[in-house]
């Protein structure tokens, strides 16, 4: 199962706790909260590139299942992460203390996201 595509968020459980426990400021939070934003996914084998574009900001972050990588977390900062996969649908990444999960399952993908006991869950549609 391939991930590559392009998805639109549909829904989100969690957004501000979440965001606020990641250290990013209120303003920047409630700016985003109501922002589709969309995704895009290239899959070529065991690499990944994967664009998140929210309004006019956009994150790119490139990675290989199985090794380390530095990613771009929604602060700004850069962090050391490591993407595994489980079965052909599901990657895990820890990245500084955050676990995240993106499973896809025929068009949707649910991106969970913990740190802590805060989990912050958003479902996208493939467009």
């Amino acid at each position: 199962m391939s991930f590559t595509g392009k998805y639109e968020l549909q829904s989100q459980e969690n957004f501000e706790p979440f965001m606020k426990a990641l250290g990013l400021p209120d303003d920047q939070i409630q700016k985003g909260k109501d922002i589709k934003s969309t995704t895009e996914i290239v899959q070529n084998g065991k690499k990944f590139k994967v664009t998140v574009t929210t309004g006019s900001k956009v994150l790119t972050n490139e990675f290989t299942i199985g090794e380390e990588c530095e990613m771009e977390m929604m602060t700004g900062e850069k962090a050391k992460a490591l993407v595994q996969m489980e079965g052909n649908n599901k990657l895990i990444a820890t990245v500084k203390g955050m676990k995240s999960i993106t499973e896809l399952n025929g068009d949707t993908i649910t991106h969970t996201m913990m740190i802590g006991d805060i989990t912050c869950k958003r479902i996208s549609k493939r467009i």
